[in-house]
This record gives C-alpha cells, sequence and structure tokens, in this order.
C-alpha cells in the first residue's frame, strides 16, 4: 500500500459483532460508504491483501475517517459467515430509521425527490432500491413498518453502501404517508405495468417529487395507487411481463423523474 494508509491497529479478538444493533458487512464498496458515511466502528483486512484501486479507495477513506484497519487472516474473516467479502469485513452501525413523527416533522426542500417503497420485502431489493435513490439524490426513502424489508447487513450490502446515506423512514400506514407528502407540496407518481402514459409519453414530473414502486408480487396497493397524481409504465420490448421493483425504480428515476423540466 502507498504510505497515505493508516498504520494496523493491534488486533482484537473477532467477534460475530459487538451488538443487537452492529451489522458485519463484507466488501470494499460498502465499507468504503460506512466509512464515509461515518457508521464503521471495526474494520477488518486480510493481511497481505492484493492492492487494487477499491483497495487504494478503502484505505484512503478510512485514513481521512480515522480509521484503523485491523490485519486477520482469511479463515477470521471466513468465521464471521460473510458471503463475498473481497477481504473486507466491516462492523456497521447503521443510522436510527425516522417513526411516522420524525417523518411528519422533516421539512423538505422545494426540489426534494423521496422514493417511496410499498410491499419491498427482498432485501436484495430493498438495498438495491436505496442505492438507485441515494444515486439519484433522494432525501429520503419511505417504506412500511410491516410487510417490508428490514435494515439488514444484506440490504446494506446490497446498496454498495447506499443505505447508509439515504435516510429511511418507516411509518405505519403508507397510504397515509403518501397524503402526507401531498400536503407538503408533493407531486407523487406511481410506476404501474397497467398506466396508459409510459414514462416517455408523460411529460416531466414537477418537484417536489415523491417516486412510489410497488412490491415483487403485488405491486402498488391499491388505496396507495389511487392516492398518487399520476400513473407511468415502464415499456418493455422483450417477452419479460414485468421488472423487479429495484431495476423498475432505477429506470422510473433516471429515465423520467430526473428528465429536465
Amino acid at each position: 500500500m502507498n504510505g497515505k494508509a493508516p498504520a494496523w491497529r493491534p488486533r482484537r479478538p473477532v467477534q460475530p459483532g459487538t451488538g443487537p444493533d452492529i451489522f458485519v458487512v463484507g466488501g470494499k464498496r460498502a465499507a468504503t460508504e460506512a466509512i464515509r458515511a461515518g457508521r464503521a466502528r471495526r474494520l477488518l483486512v486480510v493481511a497481505g491483501a492484493r492492492e487494487s484501486e477499491g483497495l487504494r479507495s478503502l484505505m484512503d477513506a478510512a485514513r481521512r475517517a480515522g480509521v484503523a484497519p485491523e490485519s486477520v487472516s482469511r479463515q477470521e474473516i471466513e468465521s464471521l459467515g460473510v458471503i463475498d467479502h473481497q477481504g473486507v469485513v466491516t462492523f456497521v452501525a447503521p443510522p436510527k430509521e425516522l417513526d411516522d413523527r420524525r417523518f411528519a416533522t422533516t421539512e423538505f426542500e422545494e426540489d426534494a425527490l423521496v422514493v417511496v417503497l410499498d410491499g419491498v420485502v427482498d432485501p436484495q431489493n430493498f438495498g438495491a432500491c436505496a442505492r438507485s435513490a441515494e444515486a439519484a439524490g433522494a432525501a429520503m426513502l419511505v417504506t412500511r413498518k410491516r410487510r417490508a424489508a428490514p435494515m439488514s447487513a444484506g440490504a446494506v450490502r446490497a446498496s454498495a453502501g447506499g443505505l447508509l446515506h439515504v435516510p429511511v423512514a418507516r411509518v405505519a400506514n403508507l397510504s397515509r404517508a403518501v397524503e402526507h407528502l401531498k400536503e407538503k407540496g408533493f407531486f407523487v407518481v406511481g410506476l404501474d405495468h397497467h398506466a396508459p402514459a409510459t414514462i416517455h409519453e408523460a411529460p416531466a414530473p414537477p418537484r417536489p417529487l415523491a417516486v412510489v414502486v410497488g412490491g415483487e408480487e403485488a405491486g402498488i396497493s391499491r388505496l396507495v395507487l389511487e392516492g398518487c397524481d399520476q400513473l407511468v409504465s415502464i415499456p418493455l420490448s422483450g417477452r419479460t411481463a414485468s421488472l423487479n421493483a429495484s431495476a423498475a425504480l432505477a429506470v422510473g428515476l433516471f429515465g423520467f423523474a430526473l428528465r429536465p423540466r
């Protein structure tokens, strides 16, 4: 490594975690974003790891944040049960999610973008949705308390650490949350494959904007669907009947929500 990398810290015994709210997440990208977000509590790196651009970026982020990596054996990392760790494991303290009260009192910028997930239960989909939302500059991710994927190590890894940067509000009543956003001036667009207008045909939406995507099986629930100001579909040319939630959201955000107005 270059001379700017932090010195190895004396190693403590590797434990599965340090508390009920600590996630053990593998991978260089997720580790780098955990450090940048100020959520990394420990950083473990396999001794003698091959130098790469990803590892250099991780070490640079660790140096700037004052996080000293701990050199461990590959067997010690694999004993934590982390899949596809790339020789790097981070102990992450995830940000506290917003409850109904904090969601209701949040003030948004006049051009804010909010993503609403209605029944996304798969952690990989949840994390991928968060990654797209963060990349699109979303101010918040809103999801259900029940029948929704929880914040988890798998979701953080699937988000490439993006889930550590975007605030997550978990509400009891999603249709009421959509109405609350409308009261705050948000224009609410639902991604629905039955909608007559496609993202190419509908005009660019105004801001502030909330984009709603439904779950993997049922799509957007009836009450939330009825609360949308506009429904748009994603045109598909192949034989696949639909996209999964995270793919649909990415297309909806970058192919429609971020179009110049």
